[in-house]
């Protein structure tokens, strides 16, 4: 069985010029990284233009789907009937797409195939976390 995910998903730049292109995003999930999502955004669609990758909880962009979530960096809302709103927030600025929930909805349940959700602590080797920790402390 495979040990992660990856979803191609079609991201729409929320921006003061109309008919922005659609941004080809990326979704992933790794189960030895169990509560967390990454969201990948190609160079050409960033300021840097350099390939930006963002790291949030799974459970922050499934609750986003239902209702607004995230204090933080990253915040996910509804938007309409299938949109989500997904901000991301960096000192250089705000960048805000809308993703199809349909997409996410697809994406999560992949990730619960692979890690259902509240186990995901039984992925995690805490020994072996531990051991490199103190390894490093050396």
């Amino acid at each position: 069985m495979s040990t992660d995910i990856e979803q191609p998903v079609e991201a729409r730049l929320v921006a003061a010029a109309p008919r922005v292109p659609s941004i080809p995003a990326t979704l992933h999930y790794d189960r030895s990284d169990p509560f967390a999502v990454r969201m990948t955004f190609p160079g050409p669609a960033t300021l840097e233009g350099v390939e930006v990758c963002w790291t949030f909880a799974r459970d922050l962009l499934a609750a986003g789907l239902r209702e607004p979530r995230g204090d933080g960096d990253v915040r996910v809302r509804p938007y309409g009937y299938d949109r989500t709103v997904m901000e991301f927030h960096a000192p250089e600025g705000i960048a805000v797409v809308h993703v199809r929930s349909g997409e996410i909805r697809r994406f999560l349940r992949d990730a619960s195939a692979l890690v259902p959700v509240g186990r995901e602590h039984l992925q995690l080797d805490l020994d072996h976390d531990l051991a490199e920790l103190m390894r490093d402390a050396r």
